[in-house]
């Protein structure tokens, strides 16, 4: 038995109720199709997509960034990420987000996931891309400093789990998705 897809709430009401560079606050009064009534608030993005990028030197290696994240006043280690620019496409946001914050192009980028971060406050979606066939490429980036890049074997995510310092839920996600897709196209013989 297949369960019945629930009626979405009316929006009875909505309103920004705090705005800055990045993102607006806007709360919603919403009514359920049982008649319950409830006010939500959600994070609205700017409304540009954004991309994380799984880039592979070689068949067992990933590039990570070590990056300040000031939600955290930390320095983590994660993927290399960021908005698409207007006029790009993924592909091409992907590859020069690459070239900023790593030095590398990729000849070669596939998308293999689409990932959201707590969609009950949020309305974000970042594309996670595969980048292989790597190249030397720098391209100046809007980083307030140079970001450090670190070479990590693919399989040993559990070791990057026990670092305090990695510990971003979409990078996990996606090295978790990426040496998965990489598994079976190794057993495939589609791989490289």
């Amino acid at each position: 038995m297949t369960p019945s897809t629930p009626t979405k709430p009316s929006i009875l009401a909505r309103e920004d109720v705090a705005r800055s560079n990045l993102f607006a606050i806007e709360r919603l009064e919403l009514r359920f199709s049982n008649g319950a009534e409830r006010t939500f608030e959600r994070l609205k993005g700017r409304g540009r997509p954004a991309v994380m990028i799984v880039a592979m030197p070689d068949p067992e290696h990933v590039l990570l960034i070590r990056e300040y994240a000031a939600g955290f006043d930390e320095y983590a280690l994660t993927l290399p990420k960021g908005l698409v620019d207007p006029g790009e496409d993924i592909i091409s946001a992907g590859n020069r987000e690459l070239m900023e914050e790593c030095g590398m192009g990729a000849r070669r980028i596939e998308p293999l996931v689409e990932l959201s971060l707590a969609p009950n406050y949020m309305n974000h979606r970042m594309q996670v891309l595969l980048a292989t066939d790597l190249y030397a490429k720098r391209l100046p980036g809007d980083e307030p400093e140079p970001l450090l890049v670190e070479t990590h074997a693919i399989e040993s995510l559990p070791a990057l789990l026990a670092r305090e310092d990695f510990h971003e839920a979409r990078a996990i996600a996606a090295l978790y998705i990426a040496r998965d897709t990489l598994r079976a196209e190794r057993e495939a013989d589609t791989w490289w």
